[in-house]
């Protein structure tokens, strides 16, 4: 695991289309879709800041895992839609992490959330500090 990558600029943006299967009956995306479309820009952000989530559980024997969630949807995204999520990491404890994220189509503000995550011992599922390099790598 990579933790000397330098943090990318605040917020994060990843790019992502929506394809069929992220559809409802009505042609809009289903509105849990967005917690994964969240789920998936968190982790490349990570990844881009050198922390990969199989190498974090490997080395370390800690997992990030999501324990507050609160969502708010403005405008609908269709399918084909090329979205920017974006991610901002707002606050960091010795074991959990606020994030702000927000789904946009061009200048459309889509949905927008608060996540909350937590660090856990993968065996136990129990709290536990987030590794220090890894702190060190989110500041």
């Amino acid at each position: 695991m990579d933790v000397s990558a330098q943090p990318c600029p605040a917020p994060y943006r990843l790019p992502l289309r929506v394809y069929w299967e992220d559809t409802d009956a009505g042609g809009v995306v289903f509105y849990a879709n967005y917690l994964k479309f969240f789920e998936r820009a968190r982790t490349e952000w990570l990844r881009a800041l050198g922390v990969g989530q199989q190498a974090l559980r490997d080395d370390t024997g800690a997992i990030f895992v999501v324990s507050d969630t609160r969502v708010r949807y403005h405008r609908p995204a269709r399918l084909d839609d090329l979205l920017n999520v974006t991610v901002l990491l707002t606050a960091t404890g010795r074991a959990t992490m606020n994030i702000t994220q927000q789904a946009w189509r061009d200048d459309t503000l889509l949905a927008d959330g608060e996540i909350r995550i937590g660090c856990v011992d993968a065996a136990s599922f129990r709290p536990r500090r987030i590794p220090t390099q890894i702190l060190t790598t989110l500041r």
